[in-house]
């Protein structure tokens, strides 16, 4: 079975993804990267070893769902990028999560802080 469940109603599709799921297309937000890549990025998000086992089966699912665009580098290696739905199902967990942490003018400056802390440093 799957991780991502039923995908059902008018909501963003991003609801029904699992955790890992969303990191995956979080960190292809970045850039197009290649499975290992992908690998190593969030081995150092969950600070522990993340199976072949599970990364390409949802790479695969993603990529069914239209989030993610597989192409072929080469003969061995693939790369992925996120879709324009890819980006947007980013931007929609992005958007849920705010407006449940953000819920006063204090709130809002820490995350204008975080934000510009993040662009500053690429």
């Amino acid at each position: 079975m799957s991780e991502a469940q039923s995908i059902t109603g008018e909501q963003s599709i991003a609801r029904d993804l699992t955790a890992f799921q969303n990191n995956i297309l979080v960190i292809l937000a970045k850039e197009p990267m290649y499975g290992l890549a992908i690998k190593r990025e969030l081995e150092e998000y969950y600070g522990t070893e993340v199976n072949h086992g599970r990364l390409y089966p949802n790479l695969d699912e993603l990529v069914d769902l239209g989030l993610v665009e597989k192409s072929e580098l080469d003969k061995r290696t693939n790369q992925y990028s996120l879709t324009d739905d890819g980006y947007d199902a980013v931007l929609d967990g992005i958007q849920w999560t705010l407006s449940k942490v953000v819920t006063d003018d204090d709130r809002a400056d820490e995350i204008r802080d975080i934000v510009d802390e993040s662009y500053s440093n690429q």
